[in-house]
């Protein structure tokens, strides 16, 4: 079934069809969420929140554009208001030097895929936040400025911020490589 057919079907109330759209974007969706939200049943409670909204506004959805976009902007607004009622962003969290030398590409290479998103994870929520919507969605700075109620110029700096820290992290986890796993790195908590 197409997309165009699960959305007919849907707006026609049936409910085996909005079983099988929910099937077919939720794993994606619960990454998106997950991006945003630290914990997991969060980021579940902001999904299920995302699909009531697209179920809600499917007569809205005008076919221009990706339908998989559009649910993902849904649930990238869903998970940030749930971040807002979790987790407030502190946007203007220190004067850290952003200044930070390139890290070298061995770094990322003796990290696997999951590293990576608990580095991200860990990241505070005005960087993580940022970050997420820049560098993985495609948000532009206005855009971002808008979504979360700061200037452009925060934006930006939360971007650099978020993008040394995960340097300084990236460049400690390459140097603990040599002596331990990347997981047993991060069980530590010493980055």
């Amino acid at each position: 079934m197409t997309d165009a057919d699960l959305i007919a079907a849907c707006r026609q109330g049936s409910g085996r069809a909005q079983k099988l759209l929910y099937e077919r974007f939720a794993g994606m969706m619960l990454g998106v969420c997950i991006r945003y939200l630290r914990r997991r049943e969060d980021a579940e409670e902001a999904m299920l929140g995302g699909f009531a909204k697209v179920f809600r506004a499917l007569d809205q959805y005008r076919h221009e554009g990706s339908f998989e976009g559009w649910i993902r902007r849904i649930m990238v607004n869903e998970a940030l208001g749930q971040l807002r009622r979790k987790e407030p962003l502190h946007l203007a969290i220190d004067d850290m030097v952003t200044d930070v030398p390139a890290t070298a590409a061995e770094a990322e290479s003796n990290l696997h895929a999951a590293d990576l998103l608990a580095l991200l994870a860990d990241l505070p929520a005005g960087y993580r936040t940022v970050f997420n919507l820049y560098a993985v969605e495609g948000y532009t700075h206005p855009e971002i400025a808008e979504l979360l109620g700061i200037s452009e110029g925060t934006s930006k700096s939360q971007l650099s911020k978020a993008r040394a820290m995960l340097q300084r992290r990236l460049a400690a986890a390459s140097s603990s490589a040599s002596t331990s796993s990347p997981k047993e790195y991060y069980a530590t908590g010493r980055y």
